[in-house]
């Protein structure tokens, strides 16, 4: 069935018109879906076919309640859901079953979107490479043998696969966006704050976020205002025309791979033909601000999962124990400090940036690594984690929203990232981009 890959701005157009039914799309789903545990950690077909039969009666009677009325996503197994079992791809969390939704799920299901099922991720999300041997470890949707990216990987997968219309997930250091572009989607990053997170498994609270990842730009709007309950933004007229762009030279370029540099000059290029002004500068407080990563990131991680982790560390994964562990060794009055000197940095980044629509960087500047050389070579993939991870975590750091576009080279991906709580301007900017990239 086709239909399984149309965007799920067609799907849900398709379905108010009639064109489309939303029970033979979640049957389709359902199907194509059966087999794929290493995608989906489970899925809730009960719960997909009745959501699907109201959101048919709604529709024929008129009552749709969003563009997404009976549009099928995947949920990242993070996200609370009554009486299913999330357990974050950690055996520390097996037989988890939660008594109500997560407040994002109830948003989305009160906005007519059906639920599909729960995709495999990261373990506890603490991992840019997608790789979980504890659980399940989704395929590279574009080169099989490749790493999928994560946390959020299985989510990435089901959208490219036709296993879902969209995924949501979370991004707490690039989770939503690395997958997103080592798939050729679209991912969104929100603001830190903007999106519920009641009912979401943690990692950072200080940086955990939820946002969808789609095959478009449109779709990614469309989801994320399903989230918040909200009427999605208007994104007629967007243009590149007059637009100022950043790209944001020094650290993000560091030790890149051939590829993805190629890839992001390229849509650069496009953009700037489109009419956006490109320049290109370093900005001097990128750097002080990164270096706080592993004074921030690890111990807020350790400090809410130590208990349960060391009751059991047996059943984690040695390198995903070990990022987790090192959080143990930064002292309160350095981890007080160093939020201290971010918040002064971030002032400093939103000076320097004022003038601009969005910064650029190249989503990752590396390719997907090989998995099986992950899963037997623990220092390449320390390594290659924190590179992947590098040029996404600009953005959490910095607390900015972030959109990550396909290029055009196969799993590169070009970021565009914006001002905080920006969202609208900013997928305003990233549709005309993404014309522009074709």
């Amino acid at each position: 069935m086709l239909e399984r890959f149309w965007s799920a701005a067609t799907q849900g157009q398709a379905m108010a018109e009639g064109r489309l039914d939303p029970v033979e799309m979640v049957e389709a789903y359902l199907d194509a879906a059966a087999g794929r545990g290493d995608v989906y950690a489970r899925l809730t077909p009960e719960r997909a076919r009745s959501e699907a039969m109201a959101a048919r009666t709604r529709l024929r009677g008129g009552l749709a309640r969003g563009p997404l009325e009976g549009v099928a996503l995947s949920w990242k197994d993070l996200f609370d859901t009554a009486g299913i079992a999330t357990e974050a791809g950690s055996q520390l969390l097996a037989g988890r079953v939660p008594d109500t939704d997560a407040e994002v799920l109830q948003a989305a299901t009160l906005m007519g979107s059906v639920c599909l099922g729960k995709t495999h991720m990261t373990e506890l999300a603490f991992s840019g490479l997608g790789i979980n041997p504890m659980t399940a470890t989704p395929p590279n949707a574009v080169t099989a043998g490749l790493a999928p990216g994560g946390s959020s990987s299985g989510a990435a997968v089901s959208v490219k696969l036709g296993l879902a219309a969209a995924a949501v997930g979370s991004d707490t250091g690039g989770s939503v966006r690395i997958p997103a572009a080592w798939n050729d989607l679209v991912g969104l990053k929100t603001t830190q704050g903007r999106v519920s997170t009641a009912g979401v498994v943690p990692l950072c609270k200080r940086f955990d976020t939820v946002g969808p990842l789609a095959r478009t730009v449109e779709d990614c709007a469309l989801v994320l205002a399903a989230l918040e309950g909200r009427t999605a933004p208007d994104l007629r007229g967007s243009t590149l025309s007059g637009t100022r762009l950043l790209v944001l030279d020094g650290l993000p370029f560091a030790s890149a791979r051939e590829a993805p540099v190629r890839g992001f000059e390229a849509a650069v290029t496009r953009l700037e033909k489109a009419g956006a002004r490109i320049e290109r500068r370093v900005l001097p407080m990128l750097e002080p601000a990164m270096d706080l990563s592993g004074i921030l990131f690890a111990p807020e991680a350790y400090g809410l999962w130590a208990e349960v982790i060391e009751a059991a560390p047996e059943k984690m994964y040695p390198v995903i124990l070990q990022r987790f562990r090192g959080g143990a060794a930064i002292n309160a009055a350095d981890y007080v400090k160093a939020w201290d000197l971010l918040a002064r940095l971030r002032g400093d980044w939103q000076a320097a940036v004022a003038g601009y629509d969005a910064v650029l960087v190249p989503t990752a500047p590396i390719l997907p690594p090989d998995a099986a050389r992950l899963l037997t070579d623990p220092a390449y993939f320390a390594a290659e984690n924190l590179l992947a991870l590098r040029n996404t975590r600009i953005a959490n750091i910095f607390g900015l929203c972030a959109l990550t576009l396909p290029t055009g080279e196969p799993m590169c991906g070009i970021s565009l990232m914006g001002k905080p709580m920006q969202e609208a301007a900013l997928c305003r900017l990233a549709l005309a981009a993404e014309a522009a990239l074709g």
